[in-house]
């Protein structure tokens, strides 16, 4: 992806956002989604990142960032500071899921989390037949290097909200730049939740 070019998922999970509203975004990356949001959505939107090269780009487009580690808490931030927080592509990351969410739930009202599908066909029949962990567009890194320590399906992510009370308030499942309709857990490269308490 160009540095500068938004991603399919993040012109869906901009879908979400209200205008001028207030923003979290964990684990913002080079800041892209953050920018868009900035320019189109007319948020007050900060980040959190750990990689400094991330920081840096973020800095040069003018961004509000933190440079922190977010599984250590949100402890900076008051109850409801933000309308969302968003999580994307970085909940597969994310060591204690259970302490993110429920500090991403006392800061905002409401929290988009984007991650990759794992039950995806292409990804079952590539560990089927080639008996390998797969690499793939939306997983591009080989097992031994890989940023992703959980490795979650769209029925395991609807499965802990159910166990936790979470309230699904939206989704979207997307593949190739296309939304998927029916069969999300087979057919869906990414997924897209809105949830609140």
């Amino acid at each position: 992806m160009e540095k500068n070019k938004i991603s399919f998922e993040h012109l869906k999970i901009a879908e979400f956002v209200e205008q001028n509203s207030k923003v979290l975004d964990l684990g913002c990356g080079n800041g892209t989604l953050m920018e868009y949001l900035e320019k189109t959505k007319n948020v007050n939107v900060q980040g959190i990142e750990i990689s400094e090269d991330y920081i840096y780009e973020c800095v040069e487009r003018g961004l509000c960032v933190l440079h922190t580690d977010f599984n250590k808490g949100l402890d900076a931030y008051n109850d409801g500071s933000f309308d969302f927080v968003i999580l994307s592509q970085s909940l597969q990351q994310v060591k204690n899921i259970d302490t993110v969410l429920d500090e991403a739930l006392r800061v905002g009202r409401k929290v988009i989390i984007g991650f990759p599908n794992f039950a995806h066909f292409s990804l079952r029949v590539d560990m089927l037949i080639n008996g390998r962990a797969p690499v793939t567009d939306c997983l591009p890194e080989n097992w031994n290097n890989t940023p992703n320590i959980r490795f979650l399906s769209i029925k395991d992510f609807e499965n802990f909200c159910k166990n936790k009370k979470y309230k699904i308030i939206a989704k979207s499942f997307i593949s190739n730049g296309k939304n998927i309709c029916c069969f999300a857990n087979l057919l869906a490269k990414q997924a897209i939740f809105v949830i609140s308490r």
